[in-house]
């Protein structure tokens, strides 16, 4: 396994004086957001992270569980230790575009007579929008997050209105209920950083969520970043340097997943019907360079590219039909592909090969 000191994974150029200061600022706030939440959200560490890492990459995260798992009051609780406007949008079958984007209505001025189109903005303006059960919704309404997602603005009667900074969508999404459901189509999964996986609580979690959840005592978050603040730092993980090697690393697990490249592994082959696109790898260095500054750290390391792998990957390789019948999932891919690709191989890539397949 790879570490923070392999050869080869420290770039030139280091984060250097205020830089420093900012990344160790990013890390300290992390520390006291994750103190806060631990108030109201028992365990979930691994979710908890991965939404951070989100935020502070400027990405969007889709939360994929069983209901009674606490997603959307970690949304609710974020807004509020970050002191960002929240808004709840339920998608439902009758959700229309407008109910979400806004929408303009005719109204008359009493002293002149005069008509006029006013905009009422949707709740797509605020800086944290909580898409709750997202896939309850059909295509057409679902598609009135993509422009929101990606360009930061809306646009309406051909006139475009920009978004409250900073943004950020949190989706969530039942996994267990297909009837009344449209799944999401693959070019709006494909705006989502990271799918979470919200699993169930261990045992001690669950005894302490009952213990809590039955008491009179409510806890009372304390605000710890502003939307500014976030913004600035946002704007640092941006400049964490990564080496080459590092990012021929990521570069080789979403080429991998590629059916097109003769150089794939052989079980990518067997297993997908679809790859990764581009987009897979400008979230993963991303989602690094957070991880990594989060940890502590000023470079980028293969460590911190297979923590956020799965979250990264899971949406965008498609299983066929032979190994769906098989049981076999997105993550046991990846899984597969962590294991067959050597972090520490560092060919050029200038010829398309992948580095290191070991089968």
């Amino acid at each position: 396994m790879a570490n923070e000191n392999d050869a080869g994974t420290t770039p030139t150029g280091e984060l250097q004086g205020d830089d420093i200061k900012k990344v160790e600022k990013l890390k300290n706030a992390y520390d006291d957001l994750k103190h806060e939440i631990s108030k109201i959200i028992v365990g979930q560490d691994e979710v908890i992270d991965q939404v951070f890492i989100s935020l502070f990459s400027r990405g969007h995260a889709l939360l994929v569980g069983v209901p009674g798992l606490a997603k959307t009051l970690l949304i609710s609780s974020l807004a509020q230790i970050l002191d960002l406007s929240f808004n709840r949008i339920q998608f439902t079958p009758d959700l229309m575009p407008a109910d979400i984007t806004g929408t303009e209505v005719i109204q008359e001025d009493k002293a002149t007579g005069t008509r006029e189109f006013k905009f009422f903005r949707g709740p797509i303006f605020a800086n944290v929008i909580l898409a709750d059960e997202i896939n309850r919704t059909p295509p057409k309404t679902q598609a009135a997050l993509l422009e929101a997602m990606q360009e930061h603005q809306v646009t309406v009667g051909g006139q475009r209105h920009p978004l409250d900074q900073p943004f950020f969508v949190l989706a969530t999404q039942n996994p267990i209920e297909q009837e009344g459901t449209y799944p999401l189509p693959e070019a709006q999964l494909d705006r989502f950083m990271f799918m979470i996986k919200v699993d169930y609580p261990q045992l001690d979690e669950e005894r302490e969520i009952l213990r809590r959840t039955t008491e009179v005592v409510e806890a009372k978050l304390e605000p710890v970043l502003a939307g500014q603040d976030i913004m600035n730092l946002q704007a640092i993980v941006r400049r964490v340097p990564i080496a080459d090697q590092v990012m021929n690393y990521v570069l080789a697990l979403t080429r991998a997943t590629r059916l097109n490249n003769p150089d794939a592994p052989g079980f990518i082959k067997e297993l997908l019907s679809w790859g990764a696109g581009p987009r897979a790898s400008q979230y993963m260095v991303l989602a690094a360079k957070a991880k990594a500054i989060l940890a502590g750290r000023f470079h980028v390391a293969a460590e911190d590219v297979r923590a956020v792998a799965h979250p990264v990957l899971r949406h965008r390789i498609i299983t066929n039909f032979s190994a769906e019948a098989e049981g076999i999932t997105p993550d046991h891919v990846v899984d597969r592909l962590l294991e067959s690709i050597d972090p520490n191989a560092s060919p050029a890539l200038a010829n398309g090969k992948l580095p290191g397949v070991l089968n």
